[in-house]
């Protein structure tokens, strides 16, 4: 496989530095959408038993950075890929766009080996830190990318102006990319993952480098490219926008898949504990259930605890009917998916 090598770029192997440039020559310079149709069961990327082992330089210890990982991410869904740094996140995005190969393992995209030109073609990647040339604008870098990936002729420039109008970089379209922010260069390589119309988009920390109005912007683009029957796998360390956003997850921690399963089962599971309002309470209900470990906190007339576990629920609930307390609200309290993240991942 060649590599595209301008003068002054970096070298792709490295996914944090790679540009869209790069991710369009793994794609292949021509498209070829022609007669591929999709798998049975809608699997737009496959992960099977993936491993990825690393050897120290000097010492030549082997560092198992992936350690046979599997998920399946469906056509027209949105997937978060989560978990803390070291987690293997990186290197897997690796593995699947073919900056390094696996020790172990298949994957598949669109019912393609991965990473085959045919299946790269079909797919817009946004590398965490994408690298644009200082010397090109928003139009010219994604004007490039364009061709790279196959756009050519008059369709070529309605279709730059059109996704850098839906990133929000209009009025930056003809500025060289050394005066724009951080912010601007994460929506023009996003632009450039979106020009030539992905059926799958990958995205590493998409919302790496925006203010809450481009978190939200970008937030809408990829509900709308779902709602256009895309698929979108991206990782991300903002735990509100993944829940906000995914129909599943999946969370490493240390190479391994901890847990994995759509945000309704992850967060709308049972509820772990439960917040009960009291009234009525006298002294000498109020210090029994302090003896028995209950933090009773003052809200109005009314006292609030929270309370974990079945039993400890029937415990207080028994405890302040019996003393002549009033019940004025059970809540039950489920974990957020940061919660969850911060449990079983960390």
């Amino acid at each position: 496989m060649r590599w595209l090598d301008l003068e002054g770029g970096p070298h792709p192997g490295h996914l944090d530095a790679q540009g869209p440039i790069q991710a369009a020559r793994i794609r292949g310079c021509r498209r070829a959408r022609a007669g591929v149709t999709r798998v049975a069961d809608r699997t737009v990327l496959g992960v099977f038993e993936l491993k990825k082992t690393f050897k120290k330089p000097f010492s030549g210890k082997k560092v198992e950075a992936v350690r046979g990982i599997s998920f399946e991410a469906f056509e027209g869904e949105i997937f978060g890929f989560l978990g803390p740094n070291g987690a293997g996140k990186t290197t897997t995005l690796k593995m699947l766009t073919g900056l390094i190969r696996p020790t172990g393992g298949r994957a598949s995209i669109l019912g393609e080996a991965a990473p085959s030109p045919e299946a790269m073609n079909r797919v817009g990647l946004l590398p965490a830190n994408p690298y644009i040339y200082p010397y090109l604008t928003p139009r010219e870098f994604v004007s490039l990318c364009g061709r790279l990936s196959g756009v050519s002729g008059a369709a070529l420039p309605k279709r730059v102006e059109a996704v850098i109008e839906r990133v929000g970089m209009s009025e930056a379209i003809d500025r060289p990319a050394r005066n724009l922010s951080k912010g601007m260069l994460q929506r023009t390589g996003l632009a450039a993952a979106l020009v030539h119309e992905p059926e799958l988009l990958i995205l590493d920390e998409p919302m790496s480098g925006l203010d809450p109005v481009g978190r939200k912007e970008v937030r809408d683009l990829i509900i709308e490219e779902r709602r256009r029957g895309r698929a979108v796998f991206f990782s991300s360390h903002i735990l509100s926008d993944v829940e906000m956003l995914c129909d599943r997850v999946c969370i490493l921690r240390a190479g391994t898949v901890v847990l994995k399963g759509t945000i309704r089962e992850l967060v709308g599971g049972e509820a772990r504990s439960a917040e009960i309002t009291l009234d009525k309470v006298s002294d000498a209900l109020a210090e029994d259930l302090r003896t028995k470990g209950h933090e009773l906190r003052a809200l109005g007339s009314a006292h609030v605890l929270e309370v974990s576990g079945d039993d400890a629920v029937h415990e207080v609930l028994t405890a302040a009917l019996a003393a002549g307390a009033h019940v004025s609200s059970v809540i039950p309290k489920r974990e957020t998916l940061e919660q969850i993240f911060v449990r079983r991942a960390l």
